[in-house]
């Protein structure tokens, strides 16, 4: 007779991902043995969507990725996806809330989805060693060896590596596991900061720091069009920010790694058609041609930004509309549709949400296994995939967490 031995799996890091893949290999019989850097998990889940964790979205697919493993991205998608997360957290207890198309849990709390995971790690006595930090991983005959950084060697069936990227340092992700992969021998795609603001080489924007407003951002790079996104712009007194910035920093941040020219034309009117802005454009200078400069662009727009377009344009804030030369109005028009700024560089990783690039996918399967050594797994944002804005960087770590821990397993 021919008994089964339970699979001994570690996992190293505890963040969603981590606690994902801890989560389905204890479901498939393994057992499990967690690292944590930290002196507790979960830590980056509790700063996720302003502390109310925006964990995924209806709208799901590999169309809002990025990366070499957005080829990869609806296949895994197909064994563990949107369907299969809000059933695993309902199934835990957690009600979910959906705000057009973004879900939370319904109590408006990231602890929650930390806790329902660690009450689950703990129903299926995962092990879990916090203050523990991995620095060598070694494949051996029979399977792998971990050692801590106190010098203690540990033997496993498997590892999963999911230790995160290099955004939010603080929170453990330093980029400690994709240096264990790349001494492995997998190669490393440039790591950049993505979904995080853009410093810019302008001196005005203390002048206009802090306002806010709707706008529609066209990024190009060497004097090529890249994409445009439309949405709440905010100024900072170094550059620009706001959820439409953050969907093509990472785009931003590669061009500038690579000593690119990289620009933001920013249209502060967009509603309006060519044709309509052309002819709202002479009506004000017919209707307001008594006022000063000042009370001209007064309602236009935020007046911070109206009275900083008058400067650019080289137009006195007291001289009077009717005197204004038609070549200043001109200028002073397009200003309002095709602001451009010159990007230097995005905010460092402190302050972004992920990082882009990592382990290239093309050396691991789609059941998050490295083709180059056999038992070890990957999960999460240490892996080349990152997504926009909206839950698919978290629902990218579900999936790939989930699909890891039972290939681990043998249940995949």
């Amino acid at each position: 007779m021919v008994i089964d031995m339970v699979k001994s799996i570690a996992v190293v890091g505890a963040g969603a991902s981590g606690m994902m893949a801890a989560v389905w290999a204890a479901r498939a019989g393994a057992k499990v043995t967690v690292y944590e850097r930290n002196n507790r998990v979960g830590k980056k889940i509790l700063a996720t969507g302003n502390g109310k964790c925006n964990f995924s979205n209806e709208k799901m697919g590999s169309a809002w990725y990025f990366g070499s493993g957005k080829a990869m991205i609806d296949d895994i998608y197909q064994s563990f996806g949107l369907k299969e997360t809000m059933r695993f957290y309902e199934e835990l207890g957690m009600r979910i809330r959906n705000r057009n198309g973004y879900l939370y849990p319904a109590s408006e709390q990231a602890s929650t989805v930390l806790d329902v995971l660690r009450y689950e790690m703990q129903r299926l006595a995962v092990t879990i060693h916090t203050d523990q930090q991995v620095v060598e991983i070694r494949k051996q005959k029979d399977g792998m060896q971990l050692e801590t950084q106190d010098h203690q060697k540990y033997q496993y069936d498997a590892v999963i590596l999911a230790c995160g990227g290099k955004a939010a340092p603080k929170t453990g992700s330093d980029g400690q596991g994709i240096r264990l992969a790349e001494r492995l021998g997998h190669h490393i795609i440039p790591i950049v900061p993505a979904l995080t603001a853009l410093r810019c080489k302008e001196g005005f924007y203390k002048q206009i720091a802090g306002v806010r407003c709707d706008a529609e951002l066209t990024l190009w790079i060497s004097g090529q069009k890249v994409c445009t996104e439309r949405g709440e712009l905010q100024l900072t007194d170094y550059g620009i920010s706001g959820i439409p910035v953050f969907q093509f920093s990472r785009e931003a941040a590669y061009a500038v790694q690579n000593q690119k020219c990289t620009t933001v034309e920013i249209d502060f009117l967009p509603d309006y058609e060519d044709n309509e802005y052309t002819s709202f454009w002479k009506k004000r200078w017919i209707a307001q041609a008594d006022q000063t400069m000042e009370q001209f662009v007064t309602g236009i727009i935020n007046k911070k930004v109206g009275l900083l377009l008058l400067k650019l344009a080289d137009i006195k804030e007291t001289e009077r509309a009717e005197n204004v030369p038609e070549a200043k109005r001109n200028k002073l028009g397009s200003l309002y549709r095709s602001f451009r700024v010159e990007v230097r560089n995005s905010n460092s990783y402190e302050q972004a949400q992920v990082s882009a690039g990592g382990v290239d996918c093309r050396e691991v399967t789609s059941r998050m296994e490295s083709k180059l050594i056999r038992g070890l797994y990957f999960a999460g944002e240490m892996l080349d995939v990152d997504g926009i804005c909206g839950g698919y960087n978290l629902q990218w770590a579900w999936s790939s967490g989930a699909v890891a821990g039972m290939a681990a397993a043998g249940q995949l």
